[in-house]
């Protein structure tokens, strides 16, 4: 073979990279299990144990809890309903300006209410709740008690329990509210509790409960409420006005002063004004500064009139949670199997993702759509009616972010261990890329054998024997690390694994442990190139005072082999065992007989995906009875010389006897001096068509 050099591009990392197969997730979660050893395995889980609780009870944990309180009152104001005004409800207050005419600010001027409830109440109104205590005398006192008995619109007075709000009404306030209660009490006019509870934080999210002893709930006494939600404690539903980004903003429910309602009117003036109070639950109570205010989820964010964080008098929550009630509104909760199942999933999810192995872009899609998902998803629940109060997003995240850390940690432990397996098991019979991947996933590195279809090369040194003998120990050893190292690098450079070293001789081949769509033409660029480094280890070995070597015989085979660790309990080899591998030994031995350097296969030609192979006719090997179709790399011939033997070697197989002899005559004149040539001409004259010539 003629000696051109060659140059075979290596693969970049970035391609190598993208042929890397992923560890499937099933395989590493087993590993996990089975390789962590107890006490590891033992914390790991205690640790998920915890995350789980976590992502479960953070409400109920300090600091995690008014993370969620706050994510949940960014949810209830950004998912709330924006409405016009409701023109079922209408608020009556007595506001800053009334106390000034007035000129009384507590208690409340009660002859103002007893002239509006008068007016209101031949008004038509549907009902009447009044959200005032009287828990203290005024000299105004039975005007009032006597227009509260007469009225004929079904009419609720305001009740608080000591018991209940201790810091709110005093022992002599309860006993004078309970006795005029007791004076005013008719089939339409009663007590109803306007008992609130605020939350940990003082922030108003929920219904309160019902204590034995207190009346009705304001909302479930103005208007009737199925059994099914008598006791409903669940989020309440506040509405936002639907024209709050206008410049004039229409509030959810009208807020008139009583002022226009405490006048006297006659039948035509209480006309004009039935408008606002026919057929509508009318809510009277205070609108008054730094009195009676609550903080609510929808605090959280600014007014857009006024840019700040708005208060809500307790008349206007009454106003919101009867509109829940007429519109059935009811917020349902997660139930609590389902939390439990939730934390569950999130921390599992969280542990998975960090055994995630794919592409790295992958990973970040993943990690990106489950951090949309837990940011995303309780807005959704929101939105769509379920109560949020008790859903422990912050938890769920926390919870992720512990099992992603738990079972991370313990992966990694796992992963030390095995690189310390795979970097005794490997040694340096690997290519980079390859070794790397079996270090992360070493099960790949067969410990019991499989069937692999791999691409074996075999090559020897030619005159490597006679020069051992011509020359000292400490040469030989020098020539000989030298010249493997160079046939090694090129076996790593493209891919391979090395097999063995048998003195002078590399045993290598591509397809295991890992198999990669370009093993053919790695391994035969690797073939030629492992040729051409024999070669120009012989050019520069003419310069020592050794004997001469030969060139470097290269034979390349693809078949079944079986591959995988042999040996005993204390010393195994990686290996392939079958008759691909000795037939590339025996192409490798044949390269002598044929007069070439490299010999390649015909099964192996076809995956080798190259233009400059040509064919060598068939042989049958030394040792073997089936018949192999050999071809040798010529890259030293142009296309149409590569073609005209293709062709001589076709008519041959034909039985096209004269295009065979016409063919034969024409390359014989052009290649009178190329002896493998010349020699295949001769074999293929002493064969008939179809025959194989026998090497001895």
């Amino acid at each position: 073979m003629t000696e051109t050099p060659t140059t075979e591009p290596e693969a970049a990392p970035e391609a190598a990279a993208e042929k890397r197969a992923a560890i499937p997730l099933r395989k590493q979660v087993r590993r996990l299990f089975t390789q962590l050893g107890p006490a590891r395995l033992a914390t790991t889980l205690i640790f998920l144990v915890v995350a789980i609780f976590v992502a479960r009870m953070s409400w109920q944990l300090p600091l995690a809890g008014d993370a969620e309180r706050a994510l949940y009152d960014s949810r209830a104001s950004l998912t709330a309903q924006h409405v016009g005004q409701d023109p079922r409800i209408v608020m009556i207050t007595y506001n800053d300006e009334t106390l000034f005419n007035t000129g009384i600010r507590s208690p409340l001027d009660r002859t103002l209410l007893t002239t509006a409830l008068a007016n209101i109440d031949a008004m038509g109104a549907k009902a009447i709740g009044i959200d005032i205590l009287y828990d203290s005398p005024r000299p105004d006192d039975d005007a009032l008690k006597a227009q509260l008995r007469a009225m004929k619109t079904p009419t609720w007075l305001a009740y608080l329990s000591q018991s209940d709000n201790p810091t709110t009404i005093q022992y002599q306030q309860q006993q004078f509210l309970d006795a005029f209660l007791a004076d005013v009490t008719t089939a339409r006019t009663h007590p109803t509790s306007v008992r609130f509870r605020t939350d940990e934080d003082g922030v108003m999210r929920n219904w309160p409960d019902r204590p034995k002893g207190l009346p009705p709930l304001m909302a479930n006494a103005l208007a009737p409420v199925d059994k099914a939600h008598a006791d409903y404690q669940g989020n309440i539903r506040f509405r936002l006005p639907a024209r709050a980004d206008a410049e004039q903003e229409e509030p959810v429910f009208a807020n008139i002063p009583i002022d226009s309602f405490a006048i006297p009117m006659d039948d035509e003036t209480r006309a004009g004004f039935a408008e606002l109070v026919r057929g509508r639950y009318v809510l009277i109570g205070g609108d008054i500064v730094d009195n009676d205010l609550f903080t609510t989820p929808l605090s959280r964010l600014p007014d857009l009139q006024t840019g700040e964080r708005e208060q809500m008098i307790g008349l206007e929550v009454h106003a919101h949670m009867l509109a829940q009630q007429l519109d059935g509104a009811w917020s349902n909760p997660v139930p609590g199997w389902g939390l439990w199942a939730l934390a569950l999933l999130v921390v599992i999810a969280g542990g998975l993702t960090s055994l995630i192995d794919l592409k790295a872009r992958w990973v970040v899609l993943i990690f990106i759509a489950q951090m949309l998902f837990f940011l995303a998803y309780p807005f959704w629940l929101q939105k769509i009616g379920v109560d949020t109060t008790g859903l422990p997003a912050f938890g769920q995240a926390l919870g992720w972010l512990f099992g992603f850390v738990a079972v991370g940690s313990a992966a990694r432990a796992v992963g030390s261990r095995q690189r310390a397996f795979a970097q005794s098991a490997l040694g340096k019979y690997l290519p980079a890329d390859v070794a790397e991947q079996i270090m992360r996933d070493p099960e790949q590195l067969s410990l019991h054998g499989e069937r692999r279809n791999i691409f074996c090369v075999f090559t020897d040194l030619e005159g490597f024997t006679k020069l051992s003998h011509a020359t000292t120990p400490e040469t030989v050893a020098r020539l000989l690390n030298a010249y493997l190292d160079r046939l090694s690098d090129v076996v790593l450079s493209h891919g391979g694994t090395i097999d063995k070293f048998v003195g002078d001789a590399v045993v290598a081949f591509w397809g295991a442990p890992l198999s990669r769509p370009d093993d053919g033409p790695q391994a035969a660029a690797a073939a030629i190139a492992m040729y051409e480094a024999g070669e120009k280890f012989r050019v520069d070995l003419a310069a020592e005072d050794v004997p001469p070597l030969g060139m470097t015989r290269v034979g390349l085979h693809v078949g079944d082999a079986i591959v995988g660790n042999f040996g005993g309990e204390g010393r195994i080899q990686y290996t392939a065992l079958g008759d691909s591998m000795n037939t590339a030994s025996r192409l490798e031995a044949a390269n002598k007989s044929l007069k070439t350097g490299v010999l390649i296969s015909a099964e192996a030609e076809a995956r080798a995906k190259r233009d400059d192979l040509v064919p060598m006719g068939r042989v049958t090997l030394r040792g073997r009875a089936q018949p192999v179709d050999t071809f040798t790399p010529r890259p030293d011939l142009s296309a149409d010389q590569r073609a005209r033997i293709a062709e001589m070697v076709a008519a041959h197989a034909a039985g096209d006897k004269n295009l065979y002899v016409t063919c034969a005559t024409a390359v014989g004149a052009e290649f009178s001096h190329d002896t493998s040539i010349l020699f295949l001409i001769e074999r293929l004259n002493e064969t008939e068509s179809g025959e194989s010539y026998v090497l001895s």
